[in-house]
């Protein structure tokens, strides 16, 4: 890159305090348009936290051999889901993105080389839950791909190397969600209030036990961790963008929970704020 395009870096993402870091329980592509309770505290998390220059999303669903980042000034609407009315498919988020961020990103990473993707965009891990942060789409936003060939050390690792984004303004927002087995979802009980089966209320239980305690290493190895785990993270791409999370949390930080509820039997929504 050229010294001046370098210097547009420095310049954009200006020293700043430490942003808080987000994980967001997204649950289902309607949240991005039902009004409910989940809705109502992702937008009340907007409040509590300081407006960050740009944010860069680690979404559930962008899954890659090695790891990229969303590098261009207009990332599309990524409608990738199927079988919703025709109301969310016309949703559109024209958030900004931002190439010096994607940059950034890519310069401060040492564990592995991490690509620039001019083609992504913004998938619904992102955009259905950002829109209620930042409903004016006014907020550059880039994201971070998940390389599915590596284990979970190896990812917790990778995000530690964010940390300096966020005195730069940076909000770090992790999009999944902790316990997700979409095959044994009761859909007769989605609209039932707190249903959980219990495997999904005890991995739920330890879940975050392990996060208030900073056991993390237990995190990290979920498939340690027994039958309630496997049946909660039958594959885990909605899981790691929680150990993103959970590994730029500093020592004098603590982790505030919200939207800490199950749906459907074997999906929770719990989110947390890292500050």
């Amino acid at each position: 890159m050229k010294l001046k395009e370098l210097n547009k870096i420095s310049d954009t993402l200006s020293s700043s305090p430490t942003m808080p870091v987000l994980f967001l329980g997204h649950g289902s592509p309607m949240n991005a348009i039902e009004e409910n309770e989940f809705v109502v505290g992702f937008r009340n998390m907007a409040k509590e936290i300081p407006r960050p220059h740009a944010i860069l999303c680690v979404s559930a669903h962008w899954e890659t051999r090695g790891t990229f980042v969303t590098a261009m000034e207009k990332p599309i609407t990524i409608h990738d889901f199927g079988g919703f009315p025709k109301a969310l498919f016309d949703v559109h988020y024209p958030a900004p993105g931002s190439p010096e961020l994607a940059h950034e990103t890519k310069n401060i990473v040492k564990k592995t080389d991490v690509g620039l993707d001019e083609k992504w965009g913004l998938d619904h891990g992102a955009w259905s839950v950002i829109k209620h942060l930042y409903p004016q789409a006014d907020v550059p936003v880039i994201q971070m791909s998940l390389d599915y060939y590596q284990a979970p050390q190896y990812h917790y690792e990778l995000a530690q190397e964010l940390s300096s984004l966020r005195k730069k303004g940076v909000l770090i927002i992790g999009s999944g969600n902790m316990v997700h087995n979409l095959r044994l979802v009761d859909w007769n009980k989605l609209n039932e209030d707190s249903y959980g089966y219990e495997w999904a209320l005890e991995a739920s239980d330890k879940m975050k036990k392990y996060i208030l305690n900073d056991a993390h290493q237990l995190l990290i190895d979920f498939q340690a961790q027994g039958k309630a785990f496997e049946l909660a993270i039958p594959t885990p791409e909605h899981y790691l963008p929680m150990l993103y999370a959970l590994a730029l949390k500093e020592e004098n930080e603590v982790v505030n929970l919200f939207n800490d509820k199950p749906v459907g039997g074997s999906l929770t929504m719990t989110s947390f704020k890292i500050s």
